[in-house]
C-alpha cells in the first residue's frame, strides 16, 4: 500500500433518523426558520459516558439537561470515533476519520485552543510504533478537506467556537467569525443565522483532581461503582467528584440555554448536545470500549420532535448532518452522512472506532459496531490493555490502582485487592474481541471463541477489514515517516503568499481577485476604512469565495492557510 496524501475510494456510509419512537425524516429542515437559514447551537461537554438520568443513571441530580432531553430526540447509540478528544474532534469538524486524514495520534502539538500556539516542538521524547523519535506537528490533512463551519460562512452564517478546538491543526482564520471565549451568537449581525460552539470543560478528566477542594454534591455512598473499578473510598471519592462535575455542567448549561431563551431565540434554534467521547475514568477515556466511545447524544429540532432514536450515529455524520440541516450542500469528500435535514440518507447500519499513540503509549486497534456488537481488532496483541499514560496517573483512582497492582504482583491471591476482572486490564490483549454491548455494557464478556457467535464475528471482522481496505489507514504508517511525508525534513510547509489582481470596478471601488498557489489554502480577509495595527487572530476576518469591492482608500488585510502548513504573511494594502 502506498501512503500518500489522498483519499482511496469513496467509503460509502449511509445513515437517516429512523427511530423507533420518533419520526425524524423531516427534522429541522432548512425552511424551519421564517422560510430562511435555522440557527443551530451546539452544547458540547468533555469525557463523560451516558451516565445522566435520561439514559438510566439517576446519580447525578441534571433538571436542566432532563427537561432538554424531554424537548429532544435521544440517541442511544451514538459514538465518538477515538476515545480521547483531539482526534474525536478532527473527526467532528471534518466529517472524516482521523486515521484516513493523518489526525489519528493524540496529541500531535499543543493547538488546543481558539488560534492555537502553533509553535512545535522537536524535541518532546516520544516515540512511534518503531522506536522512532517524533516531533509536535500540526497534522497536514488532504488538501480537499476543510474544516465545515467555513461552508457555512460562505453561504451567510455567523459561525462562533467558545473556546476550545482541539482539532489536531491549528484552526484557520476561516473556520469561525469568532473564536475564544467570548465567542457568541449574540456578536453577529441582526437577522444573520448562526453555528454556535460552547464548549464546556468542566468534566474533563483533569477536573477529577482540579475540582478536588470544591464540595462534592454527590455522596460517594450513592455512585455506582463498575465492576472493572476497585470498590474503595479513593474510587468512590472520585466517582462522586464526577458526578458532581455533571451537576456543575448542568448548571452552566442552564446558564447558557437561559441567554438563548432571554434573546428569543430558544423555538427557533436545533439544539445539539453531545460528550465529546466517553468517561473520564480508567478504562474509560482513551479505550476503544464502550466506555471511551458511546456518548451522551441529543438533538432539539424546530417542530417538537422529541423521543428516543437506536439510529447508529457515528461522529462523522455530525458535519454533515449541520451542513444538511442549514441546506447547505455536502461536499463529496465527506465521509459521514447526514441523519437529519434536507439531505438525511438512509439507516447507517456500523460505526468504526480507532485508537493510536496516546501521547507516550504507542498501539493500534480498529474497532465496527452494530446495532448489537462490538467487534476489535487489536494489531499488537503483546502489548497489554492498559495504555501506561502520565497524564492518568494525576486520577487519584487510577495511582490507587497501580498500587494494588503492584501489591498483587508481589503477594499469593489471598493478598491481592482486586479482582480478576480489575486485574486483566494489566494483561496482553487477544488479537480480537467480541462484545454484546446492549446485553454487556462494560464488555466484560469476550464472546470471540463462543462458537454461538461466529455468525456475528464473520460479519464485523469482514465489514471492519472492508472499512481498513476502503479508506486509506495513515496509523500503519510509522508516525516518524508519516510526519516526515508531511513536514518534509521536519519542517513545517508554508502557505504561498497572497497574489492580488485588481481591476477599476467604477470611480470610487475597485474589484479585488485574491488567489495563493498552494493548493487547498484558504483565505481569509478584513476591510477596514481606518489602518489596524493590531488583528485579531481569533475574529473579525472573512472567508474570501468571490471577488472583493473595496471602496478606494479601504484598506485590505489577507491572509492564506492550508491546514497544517504555517500560515502566509499577512498581505496589507490599501486600495
Amino acid at each position: 500500500m502506498k501512503y500518500v496524501l489522498s483519499l482511496i475510494g469513496l467509503f460509502v456510509l449511509i445513515i437517516s433518523c429512523n427511530s423507533n419512537k420518533s419520526s425524524t425524516s423531516s427534522f429541522g429542515s432548512a425552511q424551519d426558520s421564517d422560510g430562511g437559514q435555522p440557527n443551530i447551537l451546539w452544547i458540547v461537554c468533555e469525557d463523560i459516558s451516558p451516565i445522566l438520568s435520561f439514559y438510566g443513571d439517576n446519580t447525578a441530580k441534571t433538571p436542566v439537561l432532563d427537561k432538554l432531553a424531554s424537548e429532544s430526540v435521544v440517541y442511544d447509540k451514538a459514538f465518538s470515533v477515538v476515545g480521547v478528544c483531539g482526534p474525536s474532534r478532527s473527526a467532528i469538524i471534518t466529517g472524516m476519520y482521523p486515521t484516513s486524514i493523518g489526525t489519528m495520534h493524540m496529541r500531535t502539538a499543543q493547538d488546543v485552543m481558539n488560534w492555537g500556539k502553533r509553535t512545535y516542538k522537536k524535541d518532546v521524547g516520544r516515540q512511534d510504533v518503531q522506536g522512532n523519535d517524533i516531533i509536535q506537528y500540526a497534522s497536514v490533512i488532504p488538501d480537499y478537506v476543510k474544516a465545515f463551519p467555513e461552508y457555512l460562512r460562505t453561504e451567510g452564517y455567523f459561525t462562533s467556537n467558545n473556546e476550545k478546538t482541539d482539532y489536531q491543526f491549528a484552526s484557520p482564520v476561516t473556520v469561525w467569525d469568532e473564536n475564544g471565549k467570548k465567542a457568541h451568537w449574540r456578536n453577529r449581525k441582526k437577522g444573520q443565522p448562526f453555528f454556535s460552539v460552547f464548549n464546556f470543560g468542566v468534566t474533563h478528566e483533569s477536573r477529577i483532581w482540579k475540582n478536588a477542594d470544591l464540595p462534592l454534591t454527590v455522596s460517594p455512598d450513592d455512585v455506582p461503582v463498575p465492576p472493572y473499578f476497585q470498590d474503595t473510598e479513593t474510587s468512590r471519592t472520585d466517582l462522586a467528584r464526577l458526578y458532581s462535575n455533571v451537576e456543575l455542567l448542568d448548571k452552566e448549561v442552564g446558564d447558557l440555554l437561559q441567554k438563548l431563551k432571554d434573546d428569543g431565540l430558544y423555538d427557533n434554534t436545533i439544539i445539539f448536545f453531545y460528550s465529546d467521547h466517553g468517561g473520564p475514568m480508567p478504562r474509560q477515556k482513551r479505550e476503544i470500549y464502550d466506555s471511551g466511545l458511546h456518548v451522551p447524544f441529543m438533538v432539539k429540532d424546530l417542530r417538537g420532535t422529541k423521543g428516543r432514536s437506536d439510529q447508529i450515529v457515528s461522529f462523522v455524520d455530525l458535519a454533515p448532518t449541520v451542513l444538511s440541516l442549514a441546506g447547505v450542500e455536502i461536499p463529496e469528500h465527506i465521509q459521514g452522512k447526514a441523519f437529519l435535514g434536507v439531505q438525511n440518507d438512509e439507516k447507517r447500519n456500523y460505526a468504526f472506532g480507532t485508537s493510536d499513540r496516546f501521547d507516550e503509549f504507542t498501539d493500534r486497534s480498529r474497532a465496527v459496531y452494530n446495532d448489537q456488537f462490538l467487534y476489535i481488532q487489536n494489531d499488537f496483541p503483546e502489548k497489554m490493555w492498559y495504555k501506561d499514560v502520565g497524564y492518568r496517573k494525576q486520577v487519584p483512582m487510577m495511582e490507587e490502582l497501580l498500587r494494588f497492582r503492584e501489591t498483587c504482583a508481589e503477594r499469593s491471591r489471598s493478598g491481592c485487592n482486586l479482582t480478576p476482572t480489575q486485574q486483566e486490564w494489566f494483561t496482553d490483549k487477544p488479537k480480537a474481541e467480541l462484545y454484546d454491548y446492549v446485553n454487556d455494557p462494560h464488555n466484560l464478556i469476550n464472546l470471540i471463541d463462543n462458537p454461538k457467535y461466529t455468525a456475528v464475528q464473520k460479519e464485523l471482522r469482514s465489514r471492519l477489514l472492508k472499512f481498513r481496505d476502503e479508506y486509506i489507514d495513515y496509523g500503519m504508517m510509522p508516525e516518524a515517516q508519516f510526519i516526515n511525508q508531511i513536514w518534509p525534513d521536519f519542517e513545517q510547509p508554508v502557505t504561498a503568499e497572497i497574489e492580488i489582481n485588481t481591476e477599476s470596478e467604477n470611480a470610487s471601488a475597485e474589484v479585488v481577485r485574491l488567489s495563493s498557489s498552494t493548493k487547498g489554502a484558504s483565505i481569509g480577509y478584513i476591510i477596514s476604512d481606518t489602518v489596524m495595527d493590531e488583528l485579531d487572530l481569533n475574529s473579525g476576518w472573512h472567508v474570501y469565495h468571490k471577488p472583493l469591492e473595496v471602496k478606494k482608500g479601504q484598506y485590505l488585510y489577507a491572509m492564506a492557510q492550508r491546514i497544517g502548513f504555517r500560515e502566509s504573511e499577512i498581505f496589507k494594502t490599501q486600495l
